[in-house]
């Protein structure tokens, strides 16, 4: 089965567009990736391209875009926020009969500071990305059939903090 998976946040120029692009290129046919913003920028960071063309990820198709075309698309299965609430930010507000989960994350568009700094803080929301990501892939199939497992499952997978990066 290929579930649909939407990475929501506010602008979908960095986070989430990091997320749907590593999924949509480990994933396979078991992932559907996605991501939107409740307020699109309307264009995807240059440091979130650089990060993923560095690491080999197809980046032609990604477009920063509203989480109004999502409305009558096809259902998701699994909508996942990538705001830092930590940080004050706000996260969208999703409603529907799919599961939700928070994986929130520093926004590294917000980064002050040389070119070198910035595209340290998106090497960085990335590693933390992938670390989430692996976890989702490696998931048992079983889980799925289980939602409050999985909601549990999902939930700490959003808390996971890769050893090479800091707090």
């Amino acid at each position: 089965m290929t579930r649909n998976v939407l990475f929501l946040c506010t602008g979908n120029s960095a986070r989430s567009v990091l997320a749907e692009a590593t999924l949509s290129a480990w994933g396979g046919s078991r992932f559907n990736a996605f991501s939107a913003g409740s307020q699109p920028t309307g264009q995807i960071n240059p440091f979130a391209l650089a990060q993923l063309k560095a690491e080999g990820m197809p980046i032609d198709e990604l477009r920063s875009k509203s989480w109004d075309e999502f409305a009558n698309a096809a259902p998701m299965n699994l909508v996942i926020t990538v705001c830092d609430s930590a940080a004050a930010e706000s996260c969208p507000v999703v409603l529907g009969d799919f599961i939700r989960s928070h994986w929130g994350l520093r926004d590294p568009a917000a980064v002050e500071g040389s070119d070198a700094d910035k595209a340290a803080a998106f090497a960085q929301a990335h590693t933390i990305l992938k670390s989430r990501l692996h976890a989702l892939l490696d998931l048992p199939e079983s889980l799925w059939g289980d939602r409050p497992a999985l909601q549990r499952a999902l939930d700490r997978i959003g808390q996971l903090q890769p050893a090479n990066t800091s707090p």
